[in-house]
């Protein structure tokens, strides 16, 4: 494959992991997560380039080429990875989008480096992109990214899409960098969400910061005149034909009946398959289950929950605490309800290649969705792809964005109990003919809108929100060979000096504007200015530590 591609994937992880094997010698596996599970399919399809970071500190490998995928990989340092990916994106942005399930924490140094590994992937995404090519930005941690690229690239297209929640203003707000990070999603052309209320979050965030939205499209300052960007919702899925192929297999068909035996042929065996996030409900399923099990409501032997729990960010200590917190509540439910020889809870910490995930999937009665807040969830997708045989049922929180599309799921609000325990009995007691009419219903649902009608939806909207804007390359030194420089361009220095503000700080902030203090006027941000100011030029920006 050519060092340039016409489409490019930038995201946070590369889609596999490196492992070394009892010889020596490393290989690639492919990683788990929702991420590379619907964006595989895609970039195999395209036959382009990803670029993201490998998972481990130090150097990056040279590009390679694995499974019809060119992978382009970033290197990040040990302090990186602890402050751009632990600290600014899991401890600042995830929990800040995530309704503040936990608090998020603001640190200057975190952004800091959050700009500088920002800057880093577009530089890398730069060097990679043909000329007018596409190059398709992945997820919150790469949210300056399509600015950073557009001033060094203003040749490309760029579309970012955001996999996890945006919040609403009220909690945006909190964010001392807010008005950096909308400024680097508008350097795309066009931003991508979930929902339909995760646009509407966006576009009013951009209303109070002064910009003018109509019809889903913000005007937005730019490189050679007013640039429209488009948000709208994308609702992600699975490469469903995939897995109902590996469902159908007769060795995973097998596997599923000796998952059961394995479990000892209860009558009913309830699943729940998540990362180990404090997002997820695992606590409030537990609970749920728990109750039940002491109610008597759900007998032992008879049935059992199988608990998978894939390893998550292990060095961020509030993982570390829930995974503390899941193992006590999961011993303590065995301890007082299973019986010699049959478990109430078989909890596993662990990550599944997708064949044991779909021996799963079939193995089970009732699959447990319980998120507080979730982009989408494609487990409940997945699940749904899986039974062929339209059967098991679906309870799943309303606090996902799978919820929309899946109403003849039965719909809880995990927060409810009471409510939970309920939908867990019906789902569990509903008549044969009830359950396939559900499933039957979200199969063509999650059959007809997979990830390839994703991906194209969301390439073709990025074509015609592009052409919109591509009078103002006319502008723009147009040379045959595109110029990439070596570093993408730093933020004017005196932005902050025009709009008037100090600030207290100045280590590793001398280049880029800080805005210590937000005052509510005339209903919007006062950083219209700034907005104004930095459109043409990298996002940055120090701020108040709190």
């Amino acid at each position: 494959m050519t060092d340039r591609c016409d489409f490019v994937v930038v995201a946070n992880r590369l889609p596999v992991d490196r492992r070394e094997e009892p010889s020596g010698r490393l290989t690639w596996r492919p990683s788990p997560g929702g991420l590379v599970s619907a964006m595989e399919p895609v970039l195999r399809v395209h036959r382009g380039a990803w670029v993201g970071w490998t998972g481990s500190e130090g150097e990056a490998p040279a590009p390679f080429d694995t499974e019809e995928m060119h992978l382009v990989a970033v290197p990040l340092s040990s302090r990186e990875i602890s402050e751009y990916y632990e600290g600014m994106s899991n401890g600042t942005l995830w929990p800040l989008y995530h309704d503040v399930i936990a608090a998020p924490r603001y640190h200057r140094h975190w952004w800091d480096t959050y700009l500088d590994v920002n800057r880093r992937f577009a530089d890398v995404a730069a060097t990679t992109a043909a000329k007018g090519a596409t190059v398709w930005v992945q997820d919150y941690q790469l949210q300056l990214v399509p600015r950073l690229l557009r001033d060094v690239r203003p040749d490309v297209r760029i579309g970012f899409f955001n996999h996890i929640p945006f919040p609403p203003y009220e909690l945006f707000a909190q964010l001392p960098w807010r008005r950096q990070v909308l400024d680097g999603l508008l350097g795309a052309d066009l931003a991508g969400f979930q929902r339909p209320a995760d646009a509407n979050n966006f576009l009013r965030a951009c209303r109070r910061a002064g910009l003018v939205t109509r019809r889903g499209t913000v005007r937005a300052p730019g490189m050679g005149g007013e640039r429209q960007v488009r948000a709208q919702a994308f609702p992600i899925s699975v490469d469903a034909d995939s897995i109902a192929e590996i469902a159908r297999q007769p060795e995973v068909v097998e596997r599923a009946r000796r998952i059961r035996a394995e479990l000892g042929d209860p009558e009913l065996v309830l699943l729940g398959v998540d990362r180990l996030d404090y997002t997820k409900g695992i606590l409030h399923r537990l609970q749920a289950v728990e109750e039940l099990y002491a109610d008597g409501r759900l007998k032992i032997p008879g049935t059992v929950f199988v608990q998978v729990a894939t390893p998550s960010r292990e060095r961020v200590d509030s993982y570390r605490a829930l995974r503390e917190e899941v193992e006590v509540t999961v011993g303590r439910i065995n301890g007082e309800h299973s019986r010699l020889g049959h478990p109430a809870v078989h909890y596993l910490h662990k990550s599944f290649p997708k064949e044991e995930l779909v021996s799963l999937y079939l193995a089970s009665d009732v699959l447990l969705v319980t998120a507080l807040r979730d982009g989408m969830n494609l487990v409940a997708k997945e699940y749904i792809a899986a039974r062929h045989d339209e059967r098991g049922g679906l309870v799943l929180s309303e606090f996902t964005g799978a919820a929309i599309e899946l109403p003849q799921a039965h719909i809880v609000n995990p927060h409810d109990i009471e409510g939970l325990k309920c939908a867990i009995v019906r789902a569990a007691t509903a008549p044969r003919k009830e359950t396939a009419r559900r499933m039957r219903a979200m199969r063509k649902r999650v059959f007809s809108h997979d990830v390839a009608r994703w991906a194209e939806d969301f390439l073709k909207a990025l074509e015609r929100s592009a052409g919109a804007n591509a009078h103002l390359l006319e502008d723009i030194a147009g040379e045959d060979d595109v110029a990439v420089p070596a570093e993408s361009p730093e933020l004017a220095p005196d932005v902050a000096a025009s709009a008037g503000v100090t600030t207290g700080d100045t280590s590793r902030s001398a280049q880029a504007p800080s805005l210590e203090v937000d005052v509510e006027l005339t209903g919007h941000d006062p950083g219209v200015a700034y907005l104004a100011d930095v459109g043409a030029h990298a996002p940055g920006g120090r701020q108040a530590e709190r």
